[in-house]
């Protein structure tokens, strides 16, 4: 009974997701993602691509996009978006710990407020590392868990209910913190606020790294 539950509250969360995050996109959410986008170069992978939020945003420079993503749900509403995307690209169902492509054949890897929602984001960026040609750039933007104590505390409380009503997302994790650990190097993050979220979602980490060899 719960898997089921869990399985329809997933229906109706990706049927309701571009509506909830319309207006933070519209306030300025979509002009972070543009601008960390913009560093994107030749061949590039989505990973948990969502419903394509990003497919407008990627700059000429990308020579080939994969999108990764593992939801049914969300794949229903990604596939239809590709006929008018304004770049080709192909989609792939597949998690973000375990992607199907072989090491060191991408020149750019992109977590889009994904990496709060993975089961291993650790395993998620050593994975994202592997895919990656050495010096290939790792973009991010992120929703993270706070700087500020107060504000951290309540992320901690909350994190259960939220989890659920975020259909696993995860409002209290140090995802700045998995980053700097993972095996990159040249990590530059910007703090900063996500647009018209609650603020257990506001605190905001996006930026940039270089895969490590």
């Amino acid at each position: 009974m719960g898997a089921l539950y869990d399985a329809t509250w997933g229906r109706f969360f990706t049927a309701a997701y571009d509506r909830l995050l319309r207006a933070t996109e519209e306030a300025g959410l979509r002009e972070i993602r543009r601008e960390a986008l913009a560093k994107a170069t030749g061949r590039t992978i989505d990973i948990g691509a969502g419903t394509g939020a990003n497919l407008p945003l990627f700059p000429p420079a990308v020579s080939e996009l994969v999108l990764a993503e593992p939801d049914p749900h969300m794949l229903g509403k990604l596939r239809p978006r590709l006929r008018d995307a304004p770049i080709a690209a192909e989609v792939v169902q597949a998690g973000a710990e375990a992607l199907p492509f072989e090491d060191a054949s991408f020149d750019t890897a992109v977590f889009t407020l994904v990496l709060c929602t993975v089961p291993d984001p650790s395993g998620a960026l050593t994975e994202a590392a592997r895919v990656l040609k050495p010096g290939g750039s790792l973009l991010f933007v992120e929703h993270v868990r706070a700087e500020d104590p107060g504000l951290a505390r309540w992320q901690d409380r909350l994190e259960r209910p939220w989890h659920f009503l975020g259909d696993g997302c995860h409002c209290n994790r140090d995802t700045a913190s998995a980053i700097a650990a993972g095996p990159f190097e040249q990590l530059r993050i910007e703090r900063g606020q996500t647009p018209k979220a609650p603020p257990i979602v506001r605190p905001l980490a996006h930026g940039a790294a270089v895969r490590s060899g």
